[in-house]
């Protein structure tokens, strides 16, 4: 059996169709969940201390792409390698281990890089923002899963 150019035209103007379709889904999925101002709401406020300018905080799983720093918040921003002791990665989560420790990055945000970062990791509703000291002595934030 063979398809005829016409048939197969549209075969190909129907999967890119299909193709478009699925990208604008996905992105406006992304962008509702993750950006937009509706559907998020914290359940306690969020505390941000906006009289500092830059705050430090260590990432170790998403937030390491550089490509995803800037769709969240508008910049790849610079980062340091780090690592926090006491610690062991566990799926989306860190959680206490003596002899443990885990890899990640520091990055140093203003307070609206902050905000938007809370929104991202859906502060109050997924996840928690604690200080912790690093390695190096320096203490930072970092998002940690609420217990369910």
């Amino acid at each position: 059996m063979s398809l005829k150019p016409r048939s197969m035209r549209h075969l190909v103007y129907l999967f890119l169709l299909l193709l478009l379709t699925a990208l604008i889904s996905g992105g406006t999925y992304f962008w509702y969940t993750f950006m937009s101002p509706y559907g998020y709401a914290p359940s306690q406020p969020v505390v941000i201390d906006s009289r500092l300018e830059r705050q430090d905080v260590f990432v170790y799983g998403t937030l390491r792409q550089p490509w995803l720093r800037w769709v969240i918040m508008g910049s790849p921003l610079e980062t340091r390698p780090a690592v926090l002791p006491g610690y062991r990665k566990q799926e989306l989560d860190i959680v206490p281990a003596d002899s443990a420790s885990t890899s990640g990055e520091v990055l140093t945000v203003t307070p609206e890089a902050l905000k938007a970062l809370d929104r991202y990791e859906r502060v109050g509703v997924r996840y928690h923002r604690d200080n912790v000291k690093l390695a190096d002595g320096s203490i930072v934030w970092v998002y940690r899963r609420i217990s369910e």
